[in-house]
């Protein structure tokens, strides 16, 4: 049962780690920290993309920096509460690192893959320039009743597809992880540059369960 719903998540990221190591939480005696990967996209553009990692999986204390990853894990989600409201807060959980000398250009560097549950009405709309937009927010069940809340992106056709999709309805994604910085107005005079995360669903569909 455990591996089927491991199977529901599962993401592969190829980039350079970016940032020292920083403490995040402990579990049972054993200590995870965050660490950025920058991932290239095939547009030469990047996205940053925030990777939680065990302390017994790696040395938390070395230097990685300008050093290249494969990593498989799975996209995680978690509440925390800030400004008297909870953030979703996301990143990669790495199952398996593997340092390597370079990302060959035109890799598949970026690829996830979510089975899960569809857990609010989907936003749809149309830019200024008439690009057809979707957002989504998948529930992907997670071990021991817990689950990840994942919110997804679709464009065109794709998007058209899921402005239909109901509330609890199962749905299979794949895609990339994307970065996206916005600012977010604190007060009438003071903005804050921030990132989101989301899926970039580049194919999905319906599950009868």
């Amino acid at each position: 049962m455990t591996d089927k719903v491991i199977e529901n998540n599962q993401v592969v990221i190829m980039g350079e780690i970016v940032s020292d190591f920083t403490f995040s939480h402990e579990i049972f005696g054993e200590g995870f920290y965050m660490v950025d990967v920058r991932v290239e996209r095939l547009s030469d553009s990047m996205d940053n993309i925030p990777l939680m990692v065990s302390e017994r999986l790696i040395d938390v204390n070395g230097d990685y920096k300008g050093m290249y990853i494969v990593v498989n894990g799975q996209f995680r989600s978690y509440n925390r509460h800030e400004e008297r409201k909870n953030k979703l807060v996301l990143s990669v959980f790495a199952r398996e690192i593997e340092f390597v000398d370079e990302i060959c250009e035109n890799t598949k560097s970026n690829q996830i893959y979510l089975d899960g549950y569809i857990c609010k009405e989907p936003i749809y709309r149309k830019t200024p320039l008439g690009r057809e937009i979707a957002d989504l927010l998948l529930a992907v069940n997670r071990p021991y009743g817990k689950s990840d809340y994942i919110p997804c992106i679709c464009w065109g056709r794709n998007a058209r597809f899921a402005n239909g999709f109901e509330v609890g309805s199962r749905c299979a994604v794949w895609g990339r992880i994307q970065s996206r910085e916005y600012m977010k107005k604190l007060t009438e005079e003071q903005l804050e540059r921030r990132v989101a995360y989301e899926v970039s669903v580049s194919k999905l569909e319906l599950i009868e369960d």
